[in-house]
């Protein structure tokens, strides 16, 4: 990882850590390509984690917003989840 992107999740997490207690309800939020196997991808990511999630197709259908509402454990919890979900290809995340 480079020095920039681990200095967002240093900024991520201290915000985190001040904002909230843990644990506590997180919303993710993500964009991916319109392709049903990258969907499954970040799905997966939160299996057996009794997680609400909320798919939306664009207009065109090129893109999947992909909102998932989640009981995490502490702010490094959603840090770490971030990092593993960085691998799918084509996601974006807000």
């Amino acid at each position: 990882m480079d020095t920039k992107t681990q200095e967002f999740y240093d900024r991520l997490k201290e915000q985190l850590e001040t904002d909230r207690t843990w644990p506590n309800e997180y919303l993710f939020k993500f964009i991916v390509p319109g392709d049903p196997k990258k969907v499954a991808q970040v799905e997966e990511h939160f299996d057996g984690m009794k997680a609400d999630i909320q798919l939306r197709n664009s207009s065109n259908n090129k893109f999947t917003s992909v909102s998932v509402k989640v009981r995490m454990q502490s702010a490094q919890a959603i840090v770490d989840k971030y990092i593993a979900l960085s691998t799918i290809e084509g996601l974006m995340a807000f």
